[in-house]
């Protein structure tokens, strides 16, 4: 049941100056002769208009709401307390209100990257655009680092169609250039939202909620993407609860699998490896997102049997690429802390390989740019020097979000550097990326090191990633992750096109 909530100024208005108050005044008058004759009839006559004239005009006093000390937006509690306000309003008016949750992609890498100041500077601004977009009448907050919400004020044409529209425009908004340290960086962002009329319940509280599910759906289909509120997320989100006593089961069920995503040649054009990544296909869920299943396995201590599955289902399927005939170079396979932090860890490997009959050359192991910064843990550097000294390859992921030295990078034998999505967005139409982008090649190939280019989408930034002299890429512009059986005609497809491949420059010298 809803707290009891003094009637709006909007509703006392209504109700005072509306048509059904012209009922009243007769009785009024009447009243007024009975109880006082004419005089009391004369004074009723002058101050009742004036009454409804003050009630109706007057200004309601609004409560101050306490603000971000950084941005100067709402916090929270008062946003959800102004939902509260346009779902009444709205309620009573019969129009629509909304709330709208914007998370920026990736925000912990781009503050790990350029520090805390430059990542405060990038709030205040983003808090600004987001406020230049919306409307006067409609109020913005921040709930977090990289997270602002919006309560969209009550309208009569406020709908489906309409929230995407502005989505679109947030998004727009933000992904202009922002300038740190004198370079131009990106961001994009993903945007949740949910109508009044689909909140699960009508207060503030629940609409805000109900627009935090819809943007950790939008989350789960890729960076950029936008979604609205509906019935069956709330499902899921209970449903999430359930994860952590089936995923020990699903390991064991073969429900969580390797999908692949090829990685190609910017020389050739040919296939030079793909990366395994892990996907759960739950039996009743359907497709069960990384990001939602990966704190399960965390969670119950899992994630060296999640290598095991990982590992051994890679190397069938390079056997079984072979078998066919496909040539796949090699596969990549994650190793996270845990496992690295195995001391049985570099023969467990050995014999998976030898089980195989396959050279270590074959399995491209990768570990992220913090692990690589972490020295302090003698098992770990063990473990990575002594795969590099089996004939791994050594893939370090995520290069340029973290802080690892060329020293640790030559300690570690690392083979290849795995360029983050970061640099490579529009690093066709950008110049600073394109310096930062050379910058790395050039390093790179004064170490002697491989270069790979993650998340490449455009044809334009796979052209230009080529002509800087970027060896290998992989992305959404290539081939989304793909189940086993999918790798097969995707190659023939592929393989095919190369018989007139595009002319693609390559940097001279």
């Amino acid at each position: 049941m809803l707290p009891f909530k003094a009637p709006s100024r909007a509703t006392i208005r209504k109700v005072i100056s509306g048509p059904q108050t012209l009922a009243f005044i007769p009785a009024i008058a009447l009243g007024s002769f009975w109880l006082g004759g004419e005089a009391l009839l004369l004074g009723t006559a002058l101050i009742l208009p004036a009454v409804i004239s003050i009630i109706g005009t007057a200004p309601t006093p609004q409560k101050e709401h306490a603000k971000d000390g950084l941005t100067g937006l709402l916090l929270r509690d008062g946003l959800e307390a102004i939902l509260d306000i346009n779902l009444t309003i709205g309620a009573e008016l019969g129009k629509t209100t909304a709330a709208m949750v914007v998370q920026l992609d990736d925000f912990d890498k781009f503050s790990d990257r350029y520090g805390h100041k430059a990542s405060d500077d990038i709030r205040k601004q983003v808090g600004l655009r987001i406020k230049d977009v919306m409307r006067e009448i409609d109020d913005v907050a921040r709930l977090n680092r990289g997270t602002y919400a919006a309560a969209i004020a009550p309208g009569s044409r406020l709908d489906l169609e309409t929230m995407i529209q502005m989505s679109g425009r947030l998004q727009a908004a933000i992904s202009e250039p922002y300038s740190v340290d004198k370079v131009l960086v990106y961001l994009s962002a993903c945007i949740g939202f949910c109508l009044s009329t689909r909140s699960p319940e009508p207060n503030g509280d629940s609409l805000l909620a109900a627009a935090e599910l819809a943007l950790k759906e939008a989350q789960n289909n890729g960076q950029g993407a936008i979604r609205g509120f509906s019935a069956d997320m709330q499902v899921k989100a209970k449903a999430h609860h359930a994860l952590t006593e089936d995923v020990i089961i699903a390991l064991e069920n073969g429900e969580i699998l390797p999908w692949f995503q090829p990685q190609i040649s910017t020389d050739t054009g040919k296939v030079t490896g793909f990366e395994a990544l892990a996907r759960w296909q739950h039996p009743k869920r359907g497709m069960i997102s990384p990001m939602d299943f990966l704190p399960a396995v965390e969670q119950t201590g899992q994630f060296e049997r999640l290598s095991e599955v990982m590992l051994y289902h890679s190397l069938v399927a390079l056997k079984k690429w072979d078998g066919l005939g496909l040539n796949v170079p090699q596969i990549g396979v994650n190793f996270a802390s845990d496992e690295l932090r195995n001391p049985k860890l570099v023969d467990k490997i050995r014999w998976e390989l030898d089980r195989f009959n396959l050279e270590p050359s074959r399995l491209a192991v990768e570990i992220l740019e913090t692990v690589v910064e972490d020295t302090k843990n003698e098992i770990i550097t063990r473990n990575i020097s002594g795969l590099a000294g089996l004939g791994c390859s050594i893939d370090l992921d995520d290069f340029g979000t973290g802080h690892a030295s060329i020293s640790n990078i030559r300690r570690f034998a690392v083979g290849r550097i795995k360029i983050d999505r970061s640099f490579v967005m529009k690093v066709d139409k950008d110049q600073d990326q394109q310096r930062m982008v050379s910058a790395i090649i050039t390093m790179a190939e004064q170490l002697d090191l491989e270069t790979l280019a993650e998340g490449v989408e455009t044809a334009g930034e796979h052209t230009m990633l080529a002509q800087l002299g970027c060896g290998h890429i992989q992305g959404y512009g290539i081939a989304r992750p793909m189940p086993f059986q999918d790798t097969f005609e995707w190659m023939q497809k592929h393989n095919a096109k190369l018989q007139s491949p595009p002319k693609i420059g390559r940097k001279l010298g």
